[in-house]
């Protein structure tokens, strides 16, 4: 890694006050088309001048406290004082924590995306971490910091680099070669951008897709998880970065209509057994003893308490799974535990075992708070000891003390490689699930057809990588005046005309052709969402979550139908249509789907969905993903008691014969 070499002359320069808020920076209504001057920023190259005499002193970057040299981790965190320590126990947003921060108090970690789009690229991502830890080690503390992020489908926070499917289209894929991959590229890119941390995979296993973080479930099933998740894990961990599974523990299993705040089900309360508790306990157990160094717990509650205060819960983690590192609590989540004030709800989370708390803003105040409560009695030393004590661990077993400016680490790829590309493409074509074929086989777009193509969906690279893309919510290509979200890889319609022109047919947009062509692609999917925000009540392809336009091109192709059908001859027989999904989740469609001939869900399947959607439209490759959850045809069916359904979880309509189908439908 190219060494960065910055003076502290430029560091204590970098003092102004932050101008983002926490919902102007994470809500996607509008994007700031300038970087606010008040954040780190690279420092612009010019022509080199006379150094200072100052600037001649300084080392060629600051390191460690030397006094740290040769000692263990106890030993360090014994030479701290009590406002060191609870330093080390907070990480604070990069909008919200200026370097002349990090500097004056050496906070233990800082996170985020940029709060920005198009995202920095990777070079101006390195050049801001190396500078927070410039600043850490300008501080009289001295002990490195940590950057973490959700690197959730790829490294989502920088430009230029492939965005990987969601882990619904891991799910559905089920290989477990290609998940590992990915976990490995993802590493390397991270390693790249210097963020050493990230907050996945998420192992969730939702049991409800009116849940908005249903894409960041593998699967509802356990059995799947696990391996998938472990894969993950081991990829990540083979370039050296750090993984963090989530969220502690039943986020998946929260009831509809328990959501916190104004939400359906999002951060709500898991009514789950025993049993369905030992399940998931069995997905952290094998992450565990495979030497994860953190885990997150859940915004939601288990049996009504939440995961931030349920020191019952915890201590299983730690007494009966042999869990010794971090336990890092989500974003803000302490300020809706049960105390009072945040006074009471520090106490309540530390004690109950969080070690780190991640405060997107209040990270100072809640360094604070851990002091007070120390110095009345509420907090008892040894407590703080332990969890500053794991941080540093997690910090010496990842080589910051030897290496804090990660010069040393060498990725395994290129960044931005054609390899990483490749991996996402074929990832991306696996996943894709067929939910209804023609009795003859799958319709395939070959040499002399004309195929007209419809639907918001069709040139949406945004909806193909849904939310946790650039920011925190994504956005579709829609939301920015029709430019393309991400860049990274071509829409539907681009790859399917790129393809036409190699392969001698014929790409039709405009609807007054639609009967003169030999096949109809309708493309049609959700909005990006993320947590708060993805829950829905209704499911629908055309319901609240739906891309705007869905519903107009679902109707121009039924009226088609219609008409059609009407005055079908065996010289004028009635189009197929091949309808495409592009959403986070199993979504209704049993009003529409008698008009389809051949259904593939194609989820968030990322920067390569189009090439991959093109891949399998023309046969260069075969279906071989299967359904990760159940697949239902009404709200109704959802958590029955007799597990009705449309179609079954490891359904695929290439492989009928191999799985038992409950056809009803219900009006």
């Amino acid at each position: 890694m190219k060494k960065k070499i910055i003076s502290s002359l430029l560091i204590l320069s970098m003092t102004a006050g932050m101008l983002a808020s926490l919902t102007s920076c994470k809500l996607p209504e509008k994007y700031p088309e300038t970087t606010p001057s008040d954040l780190p920023r690279p420092i612009e190259k010019t022509e080199a001048t006379e150094p200072t005499e100052a600037e001649t002193t300084l080392p060629p970057y600051h390191c460690v406290n030397p006094k740290f040299e040769g000692l263990s981790a106890p030993e360090i965190c014994a030479l701290l004082t009590l406002e060191e320590k609870a330093s080390q126990m907070v990480q604070g947003a990069n909008y919200a924590m200026p370097l002349e921060e990090m500097q004056n108090n050496c906070f233990g970690s800082v996170l985020s995306h940029y709060p920005e789009w198009p995202a920095l690229p990777q070079s101006d991502w390195q050049e801001m971490t190396s500078r927070y830890q410039d600043a850490a080690l300008l501080s009289n503390t001295r002990i490195p910091y940590i950057y973490g992020n959700d690197c959730v489908h790829g490294i989502l926070e920088a430009s230029g680099s492939v965005i990987f499917p969601h882990n619904i289209n891991l799910g559905a894929a089920n290989d477990e070669a290609l998940t590992f991959e990915m976990g490995l590229i993802t590493g390397s890119e991270m390693l790249h951008c210097g963020i050493l941390w990230t907050f996945s995979p998420c192992v969730a296993s939702a049991q409800d897709p009116r849940w908005g973080r249903t894409y960041e479930s593998y699967s509802s099933d356990e059995s799947i998880v696990t391996p998938l998740a472990l894969s993950y894990t081991k990829g990540l961990m083979s370039q050296g970065v750090i993984p963090c599974p989530k969220h502690l523990l039943g986020d998946g299993y929260t009831v509809y209509g328990t959501g916190e705040d104004r939400r359906l089900i999002d951060r709500g309360d898991a009514k789950m057994t025993e049993e369905e508790i030992n399940k998931c306990l069995e997905v952290y157990k094998a992450l565990i003893d495979e030497g994860v160094p953190s885990l997150m717990l859940s915004h939601s509650s288990l049996n009504g308490v939440k995961m931030h205060e349920n020191k019952a819960l915890i201590s299983r983690i730690r007494n009966e799974l042999g869990f010794t590192g971090v336990i890092l609590s989500d974003w803000d989540s302490m300020h809706n535990c049960s105390g009072d004030s945040d006074y009471e709800n520090v106490i309540l989370c530390v004690n109950a075992g969080v070690d780190m708390f991640m405060e997107g803003e209040g990270f100072a105040l809640t360094r604070d708070l851990i002091v007070d409560a120390v110095e009345d009695g509420e907090i008892p030393m040894e407590r703080i000891d332990d969890a500053v004590t794991r941080i540093i661990q997690m910090k010496m077993d990842a080589g910051l003390f030897e290496d804090p400016f990660l010069e040393n680490v060498q990725p395994s790829y290129e960044w931005n490689s054609t390899h990483a590309h490749e991996v996402a493409r074929k990832l991306a074509a696996e996943s894709m699930v067929p939910l209804v074929l023609p009795e003859e086989g799958q319709i395939k777009i070959g040499e002399g057809m004309r195929v007209f193509v419809c639907g918001p969906a069709a040139n949406d690279t945004g909806a193909m990588c849904g939310g946790w893309t650039y920011l925190w919510q994504g956005a579709s290509d829609q939301d920015v005046s029709g430019q393309h979200w991400c860049k990274e890889g071509p829409s539907i319609l681009e790859a399917l005309q790129k393809e036409a022109s190699a392969r001698g047919f014929e790409i039709v947009t405009d609807k007054e052709e639609m009967e003169n062509c030999d096949v109809i692609l309708l493309c049609v999917g959700e909005t990006p969402y993320a947590e708060w925000e993805g829950d829905t009540e209704d499911l629908s392809i055309t319901g609240s979550k739906a891309l705007p336009g869905n519903k107009e091109a679902i109707e121009l192709v039924a009226e088609y139908k219609k008409e059609a059908n009407e005055k079908k001859s065996k010289k004028n027989p009635v189009k197929p249509v091949i309808t495409l999904i592009v959403a986070g989740r199993n979504v209704l469609i049993d009003e529409y789907v008698s008009d389809w001939d051949e259904v593939i869900m194609c989820y968030l399947p990322g920067s390569e969905g189009g090439n991959a959607v093109c891949d399998i439209l023309t046969g260069k490759t075969e279906f071989y993903g299967r359904l990760p959850m159940p697949y239902y045809s009404s709200i109704d069916q959802i958590g029955s008691e007799t597990g009705e359904c449309w179609l079954p979880l490891g359904f695929s309509a290439a492989e009928k014969k191999e799985v038992e189908l409950d056809t009803t439908e219900e009006t």
